[in-house]
């Protein structure tokens, strides 16, 4: 049997949570999953896999086995990277995370990052607040971006890099296209944003929690006019409808160039919200972690930050 095969096999069915979807991820026949875990059940003497008709979860013992493989996989990893780096040329993959609203700067430091260490593949993915947090903790994830005061309150461990305080903007259409980007307007209350028809991300988002709690203290807590789980969809809903929506800084930003809309600042109540990276404070280091760590002082990424993060100006 080989031990590592089947622990990834274990880490692979816990986050699909079905055996055909899990063989399919590995790249193997679902027989040959089954047959691998019945290996390492035999291996261990132990129920690993509660099986029913469909899957059914893992045993107490099955829980301690998968902590166990999580920790294998990515010791195996950093080793691999260990040994294909070089002080200079960083090598291998850095899985990372950002919530939907927090994508547009991850997405830059990704782009910054592999500019500078060529070797290191960035993996970029958009998780709510809950699945970083999950991420983290179970180390399918070597960096993510959130609320920083949200995941330091649930998570001792955790090492975190301050980047920016979030503002929010109300998104509408324009009367007149700006000349050149989309015009930064004159401030709004929140109350008078929630009189108006708004597309606003679904109820297990934290963004939309920090809205609703917003809206509620300006006395207006009102219900959205669209819902959805995707940040493309509130700036594409405000393009070619009739609603506006609540956005931070850093998706106002990543839209600049549309014209055809202005974005005005959200006042009274003033919601500031801190954003910032994080790690697990345990695990070893990767080469890969090593080079996005080092560049999140350098002053070439505090830059973007300044830019396109926090207050926007016209």
């Amino acid at each position: 049997m080989n031990l590592l095969a089947a622990m990834r096999y274990l880490v692979s069915l816990d986050e699909h949570r079905h055996f055909g979807r899990a063989a399919q991820a590995c790249h193997i026949t679902q027989p040959a999953l089954s047959n691998a875990l019945r290996a390492l059940e035999d291996e261990f003497g132990v129920v690993i896999v509660q099986r029913a008709r469909t899957y059914a979860g893992l045993t107490h013992e099955g829980e301690a086995v998968l902590a166990t493989a999580q920790r294998m996989l990515r010791d195996n990893e950093v080793l691999r990277q260990e040994l294909r780096s070089t002080e200079a040329a960083p090598r291998g993959r850095l899985r990372m995370a950002a919530t939907p609203t927090a994508i547009p700067m991850l997405s830059r430091f990704a782009a910054l990052l592999q500019a500078q260490h060529p070797g290191i593949l960035p993996v970029v993915l958009s998780m709510s607040s809950r699945e970083l947090e999950q991420g983290l903790e179970d180390l399918s994830l070597d960096l993510a971006v959130g609320y920083s005061e949200r995941m330091q309150a649930k998570e001792g461990k955790l090492r975190s890099w301050q980047q920016c305080n979030e503002h929010y903007y109300l998104l509408r259409r324009a009367s007149t296209p700006a000349p050149d980007r989309m015009r930064i307007g004159e401030p709004m209350r929140w109350r008078d944003a929630g009189q108006l028809p708004l597309c606003l991300l679904t109820t297990d988002m934290h963004n939309r929690f920090i809205i609703d709690e917003a809206l509620r203290e300006a006395g207006v807590p009102t219900p959205p006019a669209i819902e959805t789980n995707s940040v493309l969809t509130l700036v594409l809903s405000v393009l070619s409808g009739e609603v506006c929506s609540v956005l931070p800084s850093a998706m106002v930003a990543a839209a600049r160039s549309e014209r055809s809309l202005e974005a005005l600042p959200l006042v009274a109540p003033e919601v500031r919200t801190p954003i910032g990276f994080m790690t697990q404070r345990g695990p070893r280091v990767s080469r890969a972690l090593e080079a996005a760590l080092v560049l999140l002082d350098l002053p070439q990424w505090r830059d973007h930050v300044t830019e396109y993060c926090g207050e926007l100006r016209d």
